[in-house]
């Protein structure tokens, strides 16, 4: 596969050219990922020129409203999936709280719903809660193996059962950093008459998945991690979205893309969240990568990013493992079996020090925290008071950012 031209990429990102943040390596994407002049130049724009109410006839209103529509088709078309399908929330916390809430309606005493002990805590703490007071419904663990962190999918095969109604599961830990087999988990999913809610926040920044091609019922993810606005983007596939209890006003229950948003929609975020898409396309266009539709073309840039990751984290987890270092999860980087998210527990020093280190060097890593994956950090035996270090890249960082993160951790682990 040819070199991602780097170049053209860090150049549609203002952060670089920044005189602060320009001189750091940003390596803590996981928290949250730079945004393209695409995304920013809409967000402006909407901030000074029509930061009104939308959807009304004056200029200002109908354009702002244009906007909304424009991004809500891109991601749906990116998605492949129906624009309905698809709707906006005010994070991933907030729509899977929502999404949870809305299914206990179709749940019965001794229903049982699977979760993991792998997932970042927004996603499985709003299932847990299902099980509380006098519900009825049961909640089972399909938990991690101990050493790795990592899911098989074995231990799923044992908990299902024809009582299952709902499986919940990370597309990729935010701290095992392996991506989950979800089209495998869905054959079993369905097989056994259950429906497949899947978190995506920490896989959707290395690919955008096909809906159609992955066949979960429910899919979830955070823009801001995806280059984006801080802002929740969740797919509810048609057939539950028909049937499941309305959350917004009652009288918009017949419009299936507002059942689920029970707050008014964030005009701006949702106007520049198409931005996004806009700059997948023009690093297509760059990069000389054709596709019929949006979500071809959208799919194979991601697919360029992702080798290219894939080839940065190589090298840092080979460090790692030369010194001794405790990863969680996969210890390489194989394309599509892992992201560029590395956890680790240095061989000497806490995961802080690590962080504090890099920071003298303006290096950005996450340490000395759990990453609200406590259950996850729990279950492999680290103290989540002490916690682990995370290296998470993304496509914008370059040979030399990790150059950078090498040298520094090579004189502190």
């Amino acid at each position: 596969m040819p070199a991602l031209d780097l170049d053209f990429v860090r150049a549609q990102f203002p952060a670089f050219a920044h005189p602060e943040t320009g001189a750091w390596v940003m390596a803590e994407n996981a928290g949250g990922a730079y945004a393209p002049r695409h995304v920013v130049d809409k967000l402006h724009h909407y901030m000074v020129a029509t930061k009104v109410q939308p959807y009304w006839v004056s200029d200002p209103s109908s354009e702002v409203g244009r906007a909304m529509d424009r991004s809500h088709t891109q991601w749906a078309e990116a998605l492949n999936a129906e624009r309905e399908e698809v709707m906006f929330g005010p994070s991933t916390s907030m729509n899977t709280y929502v999404l949870s809430h809305a299914l206990k309606a179709e749940l019965r005493q001794g229903d049982e719903v699977i979760v993991t002990n792998q997932d970042h805590e927004a996603n499985v703490g709003a299932w847990r809660r299902l099980a509380d007071g006098n519900s009825g419904i049961v909640v089972r663990e399909w938990a991690v193996d101990p050493k790795t962190g990592r899911l098989d999918l074995a231990g799923l095969k044992r908990l299902l059962n024809e009582r299952t109604k709902l499986v919940s599961v990370t597309h990729c830990s935010n701290i095992a950093g392996e991506i989950n087999d979800i089209p495998a988990i869905a054959r079993l999913v369905h097989a056994a008459g259950a429906r497949l809610a899947v978190d995506a926040v920490s896989y959707a920044p290395h690919m955008i998945a096909d809906m159609k091609a992955l066949r979960a019922d429910f899919y979830y993810f955070s823009l801001y991690k995806v280059f984006g606005p801080h802002q929740g983007l969740m797919y509810v596939q048609r057939d539950s979205l028909e049937r499941i209890a309305n959350q917004g006003h009652y009288f918009n229950a017949k419009l299936l893309g507002k059942r689920l948003t029970p707050a008014g929609p964030q005009h701006g975020e949702i106007a520049c969240a198409g931005g996004v898409i806009d700059y997948f396309e023009e690093v297509a266009a760059h990069e000389g990568l054709v596709g019929t539709g949006a979500g071809a073309r959208v799919r194979a840039v991601m697919e360029r990013f992702h080798a290219h990751e894939c080839e940065q984290a190589s090298r840092v987890l080979t460090l790692l493992r030369d010194k001794g270092a405790r990863i969680i999860g996969p210890e390489t980087a194989e394309v599509h079996k892992r992201a560029a998210t590395i956890a680790f527990v240095p061989k000497r020093g806490t995961p802080e020090g690590v962080m504090g280190h890099l920071a003298k060097r303006k290096i950005a890593i996450g340490g000395g925290a759990d990453f609200y994956a406590r259950r996850l950090i729990e279950a492999v035996g680290v103290d989540p008071e002490v916690g682990v270090a995370r290296v998470s890249l993304v496509h914008y960082n370059s040979a030399a950012d990790v150059d950078r993160v090498l040298e520094a951790l090579g004189e502190v682990i």
